[in-house]
């Protein structure tokens, strides 16, 4: 029997990619994605669903029957308007997500984080980013996925001149960034992140676990 996939945040750069890699995936019976706006492909397993995510209780039969939830959610501060607006998308979205997939039964819940997220640095992304992995380490999911990637590589929905700009250095210097001592830092194509995401989504490995940088790349790079 397939199995039932769910994408929050599959308009953005990695759940856009997730989405693509899991409708090409013979193990799917239907992918869901939960999004504010239709996206642009179309698949006959493709299952879209428009919601209203300060609502998200209205929406929880999307939940129904999944095994697998890959959180993509993600803005900036810029975008989201505020620091409050932004939390609101990068931990309070995503708990909520997090709450109804464990109240329906889903077994494995992949996101994706960012590299150095802790709830107790100073950096007001990162503690934002460690304040929604500590929530999700709570819930008590029978396999927690975290990806921690370093700066992303790829082309935005939005753009974003700074983050061009330093991923434009970054693809610059990827050779010296492949030094051991670097290589936490080095940028990571989203494609490599939803690849990885995908193959360990499909192993239904049990536990907590954390993929930092270097780790994404290795399994981006391997997958099938």
């Amino acid at each position: 029997m397939g199995r039932i996939t769910l994408v929050i945040g599959a308009t953005g750069l990695v759940g856009g990619q997730v989405t693509e890699e899991l409708l090409k995936r013979p193990e799917m019976n239907e992918v869901r994605v939960l999004v504010r706006r239709p996206p642009d492909a179309t698949h006959p397993s493709l299952r879209s669903i428009p919601v209203n995510w300060d609502e998200l209780e209205r929406f929880e039969e999307a939940f129904a029957g999944v095994h697998s939830v890959y959180c993509c959610l993600g803005t900036t501060i810029k975008k989201a308007g505020s620091r409050e607006q932004f939390r609101k998308v990068d931990v309070e979205y995503v708990l909520k997500s997090a709450t109804l997939a464990r109240r329906h039964g889903v077994r494995q819940f992949l996101a994706v984080s960012s590299m150095g997220a802790s709830p107790d640095v100073r950096n007001f992304y990162l503690r934002t980013k460690g304040e929604m992995e500590e929530g999700l380490t709570e819930m008590g999911f029978h396999g927690l996925h975290l990806f921690r990637p370093s700066l992303l590589l790829g082309k935005r929905p939005d753009s974003r001149f700074g983050e061009q700009a330093a991923a434009a250095l970054m693809t610059s210097l990827d050779v010296l960034f492949r030094r051991p001592k670097l290589a936490p830092y080095r940028a990571v194509p989203s494609l490599k992140v939803a690849r990885a995401m995908v193959r360990i989504g499909l192993t239904d490995m049990k536990g907590h676990h954390i993929y930092p940088n270097e780790v994404i790349h290795v399994l981006g790079d391997t997958a099938e």
